[in-house]
């Protein structure tokens, strides 16, 4: 049987992970999404990989690959064995959204939460027997501009009406109430899009300071102090020795994703009941 866990991971910097240049038509650097919000998901294999290598590194290549699995050799059949660590899809919980006036609202859906507490509720009792918010509801702390009787939240592209207020710390994992509302899962991607960090990038020529050709490209990453998390199964191993994947700690920096060298994924990853 597998023993549940979770994660939860803070970007620090803005944080792309999906396709690198020239893999999109248009040399459109897109981050991965999930299917149905069309929100910025980071996949399993990637906080897979990078722990992998950070294990590799500290601990050594048995210790890794006792964890994360062996890997597959050339020519070799049966040479693959199975992880004692399943990692999920990490999803957005909380996004943050430049609002005129506040300047920062983190913005939520219902399908998000409802993924948060499938992954943290059997830990937080709190979490585990919360109603999610209703629509446009928002934490008591944001302020909101008073008109005509009915207070409303501007965005870059249109406004948004406050239904009512509520107490929305249960909804963050570190149990502090940030400016937030709850808005529809059919609003939640253009919402996403709008917060989307992008960037032009140019590539230059070794000998003159000059564009070479086609060496434009597009990029988008998730914006800094986004919050997500993603579900953790546990193996013990055959001596009973539990995982640690951060020697002996909890929660630590790491780099996720790609673009590292221009200062994309520093990230803040916790483990939460391993």
């Amino acid at each position: 049987m597998y023993q549940k866990a979770y994660g939860i991971i803070e970007t620090l910097a803005p944080l792309h992970v999906g396709a690198t240049a020239g893999e999109e038509s248009g040399n459109l650097n897109l981050i991965f999404r999930d299917q149905f919000t069309q929100t910025g998901i980071i996949p399993g294999s990637s906080i897979r990989g990078r722990l992998r290598s950070e294990m590799r590194r500290n601990q050594g290549e048995a210790e890794a690959n006792k964890w994360y699995g062996h890997e597959a050799d050339t020519e070799q059949s049966n040479s693959t064995t199975e992880s004692l660590v399943k990692l999920e899809y990490a999803s957005i919980v909380w996004l943050p959204v430049f609002c005129p006036g506040q300047p920062i609202v983190w913005v939520s859906s219902p399908r998000l939460l409802k993924r948060y507490r499938r992954i943290a509720g059997s830990f937080i009792p709190s979490l585990e027997t919360a109603t999610i918010p209703s629509l446009y509801t928002a934490s008591k702390n944001l302020r909101a501009l008073s008109i005509d009787g009915e207070h409303k939240l501007f965005f870059n592209f249109g406004f948004l009406t406050i239904e009512s207020t509520d107490n929305l710390s249960p909804w963050f994992p570190s149990g502090e109430e940030l400016p937030a509302v709850i808005v529809a899962d059919d609003e939640i991607a253009m919402i996403h899009d709008m917060a989307l960090y992008r960037q032009t990038r140019v590539a230059l020529d070794k000998t003159e300071k000059k564009a070479k050709d086609k060496a434009f490209f597009n990029t988008e990453a998730l914006p800094e102090e986004t919050i997500l998390a993603f579900p953790i199964a546990l193996k013990e191993d055959k001596e009973g020795k539990k995982w640690q994947p951060f020697d002996n700690n909890h929660s630590d920096e790491i780099y996720l994703g790609g673009l590292e060298s221009i200062g994309f994924g520093h990230c803040i990853l916790t483990f939460k009941e391993v």
